[in-house]
């Protein structure tokens, strides 16, 4: 019986193709919506947490941060929205290598390393009518371990490099293929880098593959682009008056609880820090970034994604009216099936089974229609198409429901008709 209701819904759908199709529309646009923006939303939720995580979650950051004031009643919070700039730390305030050494050795069972890291401002890389441009960080021998670099030749930056104010320096593979376009064999070769104020001459001891990926790439071309040259930290701050730092990165143990170690970490720079009245050291982590981030998209998706869904019930209704101007049009059909026996329960299983197929049709045109719009909203965003196969499925069975439910009033309807009245509606 429900094979045979099915075939008489299909034959329905046929004889008014353009009808059925203008019925789908609202299904297909709500279905198609909530799909695209669920699967943008899970592309982007991966790209940035890819991206964070190449920053790297086992990492914390110490960092010198002005203290809160506090008057009497208590601390005094800027209000929301205002940002108060501070003042400058003098010298005593900042992080000074014996601070770092004496830490080193406190923790040295749980830490890796310490990545230090020194900005030695923009340059040009120049060789007559051949240039590069670079940003220029001085770097210690532990901030490849905290921080993702390839090497394609050559060495990273040494202690010994460090000790002995060394003029090399670790190109990007872009800087090479604009300052040596013959493709030689870099490593050992000089480049003259151009400063504002200056002129040095640095040897190159490794290459690296510069990363362009995910949506924080760089807009400019190859012959413009900006890459980063690392330097000993020794030697970026060999002409700078003050020394130390404002901040370090320590790089934890594979096993080690990175919220814990932060709370220790914070626990032992309170105490270096407390005759200290307006300055203090902070430890953070990317991993509490990194969630708020995640459940921020999520939201953000959710919300889109409802209002998106409620283009389905405008489409529902779209359904159950098409639906009750059916049983209009097929009044005398239907007085006809119950003059020859059909029960109620026939005639109310014909409409809803119809209403379901002109739904669940739609919920996969939908479906492949939403894959198809994720697919191209992540080429043009520039990260990885991700589908929700849980979101796809969940999807399917809203469609049927949609039908069910829209679809069950005008089925009752089409059931209750007096046989006698259908017969003699003209």
């Amino acid at each position: 019986m429900i094979w045979e209701n099915v075939t008489l819904a299909a034959s329905s759908l046929k004889t008014n193709k353009t009808r059925a199709l203008l019925t789908m529309l609202g299904i297909i646009i709500g279905i198609a919506s909530v799909i695209a923006i669920v699967s943008i939303g899970n592309a982007l939720e991966s790209s940035v947490s890819t991206d964070l995580a190449a920053l790297g979650t086992a990492n914390i950051t110490i960092a010198v941060q002005e203290r809160e004031k506090e008057n009497a009643i208590g601390r005094l919070r800027p209000p929301t929205g205002v940002i108060i700039t501070g003042k400058t730390p003098t010298s005593s305030d900042l992080i000074t290598e014996t601070m770092i050494s004496d830490f080193k050795a406190r923790f040295a069972d749980v830490i890796q390393g310490i990545s230090i890291s020194y900005s030695g401002g923009s340059a040009t890389a120049r060789d007559m009518e051949l240039y590069a441009n670079v940003s220029i960080l001085g770097i210690n021998k532990d901030y490849a371990t905290a921080n993702t670099i390839t090497l394609l030749s050559g060495r990273i930056i040494s202690q010994q490099d460090i000790d002995g104010f060394a003029n090399v320096a670790v190109v990007s593979d872009k800087l090479v293929e604009n300052m040596f376009p013959l493709g030689t064999d870099t490593v050992g070769k000089t480049i003259k880098i151009y400063k504002p104020n200056s002129i040095d001459i640095y040897t190159i001891i490794g290459v690296y593959e510069y990363a362009q990926d995910g949506p924080f790439a760089s807009t400019a071309s190859d012959r413009d682009m900006q890459t980063v040259m690392y330097i000993p930290v020794s030697t970026a701050k060999k002409d700078v008056l003050e020394k130390n730092f404002t901040s370090f990165t320590v790089v934890a143990n594979a096993d080690e609880d990175i919220t814990q170690l932060t709370d220790s970490f914070q626990s032992y720079f309170d105490g270096v820090y407390a005759g200290n009245r307006d300055w203090k050291a902070s430890a953070s982590n990317l991993t509490l970034i990194l969630d708020t981030v995640t459940s921020t998209l999520n939201t953000i998706t959710l919300a889109v994604a409802v209002i998106a869904a409620i283009s389905l019930i405008v489409g529902g209704i779209g359904v159950m009216n098409i639906m009750l101007v059916s049983v209009t049009e097929r009044t005398r059909e239907i007085g006809i099936r119950k003059a020859l026996g059909a029960k109620t329960f026939h005639i109310q299983l014909q409409f809803l089974i119809e209403a379901v197929i002109v739904t669940v049709i739609g919920g996969i045109i939908g479906i492949m229609l939403g894959l198809a719009l994720g697919v191209l909203a992540s080429l043009i965003l520039g990260v990885a198409a991700s589908a929700s196969i849980p979101m796809i499925f969940l999807s399917f069975i809203f469609s049927m429901a949609i039908g069910l439910f829209f679809g069950l009033y005008p089925a009752s309807k089409a059931a209750k008709l007096d046989p006698i009245e259908a017969l003699r509606y003209e």
